[in-house]
């Protein structure tokens, strides 16, 4: 845990008044696995997460029995969770005190090569997905792959994505692949979880052209907390990335992405994967998601009170917790 940090009043009662959106988490992808960590979140003011449900590496297979199992373990708690398919769900689980969860996929792969996929990943709960885990696909580039452009089939996704109403997000995804995708759509472009290349550079962060493409969309850059990506996973690293964010494109672009890894220690992986194909050992990741270290979800109130010492507006401060992300789903899910 972080070292021991006294908020003030005013960042505890911002934390439990605004709307906090975490654009990326990931529990184990195991039919199965207990969610049960997910109170943490309801208990540190946060009111909605999305979950990851499979990444490029998962068979379709195993991504629909996640799917299965995430959405009758929150189905069956409605005291606590709501499973959130529209903006007003999520403004009804703040209200209720619950948290509300929806889901996101990490690459194009378990589409199986099929648009029709898209729409009924969308009626699975659905409402993120990347195109590119890390390495290149046949959708496009991956960040830790040669640079290449969007293909063709790519460009169909955009428009299917748009059409049926998924957060369109670019992290994980290579440069010149990220830049086609926000010429190409209709509506806004997040990076769901990735930090500034000026501040750290590492392959998976982006530059301030990427960024300020992603804005121009009307979109979010949502700042995670790997200490990897960070620089450091402190309070202080990510108000850093934050801030340098905010200088170049404005408050109203830049929000929060925890990518907070819950039982990090559980290896979930498909029998078979090389592990430093999809995460280069060169790139620093080590040999499990148990090597790198997380800001924590109860740190948020420690996070606000370093936003407020900076001379962050109350207004400023409530759309980098979530009014930037709660926008965006307005305009782009139906």
């Amino acid at each position: 845990m972080e070292q021991s940090h006294q908020t003030t009043t005013s960042a505890q009662a911002l934390c439990r008044d605004a709307l906090v959106w975490d654009a990326h988490s990931c529990m184990p992808l195991l039919p199965g696995v207990d969610l049960s960590g997910l109170a943490r979140y309801r208990d540190s003011g946060i009111n909605y997460v999305c979950l990851n449900v499979g990444m490029d590496m998962n068979p379709v297979t195993d991504v629909i029995r996640v799917l299965a199992h995430f959405r009758s373990w929150l189905r069956d708690r409605p005291e606590d969770y709501v499973l959130a398919g529209s903006v007003a769900d999520i403004r009804a689980a703040e209200a209720g005190g619950r948290l509300a969860v929806a889901f996101d996929l990490e690459g194009a792969l378990p589409l199986a090569g099929d648009l029709a996929m898209v729409q009924l990943y969308h009626d699975l709960g659905v409402r993120q997905m990347h195109f590119a885990y890390n390495r290149n696909n046949h959708v496009g580039g991956g960040c830790h792959d040669s640079d290449i452009p969007l293909s063709a089939f790519g460009r169909a996704l955009v428009e299917e994505i748009n059409r049926v109403g998924l957060l369109m997000d670019c992290s994980h995804t290579g440069r010149r692949t990220s830049l086609d995708i926000m010429e190409a759509s209709s509506k806004p472009v997040v990076f769901s979880h990735s930090n500034s290349k000026s501040l750290r550079d590492h392959a998976r962060n982006i530059d301030s052209e990427q960024i300020e493409a992603c804005a121009a969309t009307g979109g979010v850059i949502g700042i995670n907390g790997i200490g990897l990506l960070l620089g450091d996973a402190s309070t202080e690293a990510m108000v850093a990335h934050i801030d340098h964010v905010a200088q170049i494109v404005g408050a109203s672009h830049v929000g929060i992405g925890l990518d907070f890894v819950f039982m990090p220690d559980v290896e979930d992986l498909p029998p078979g994967t090389d592990r430093t194909y999809w995460w280069p050992s060169d790139a620093g990741y080590g040999t499990a998601y148990s090597s790198l270290t997380f800001v924590e979800p109860e740190w948020l109130p420690a996070l606000i009170d370093r936003l407020l010492a900076m001379g962050y507006s109350d207004a400023d401060i409530r759309a980098v917790l979530g009014g930037n992300f709660m926008r965006v789903a307005e305009e782009s899910w139906r």
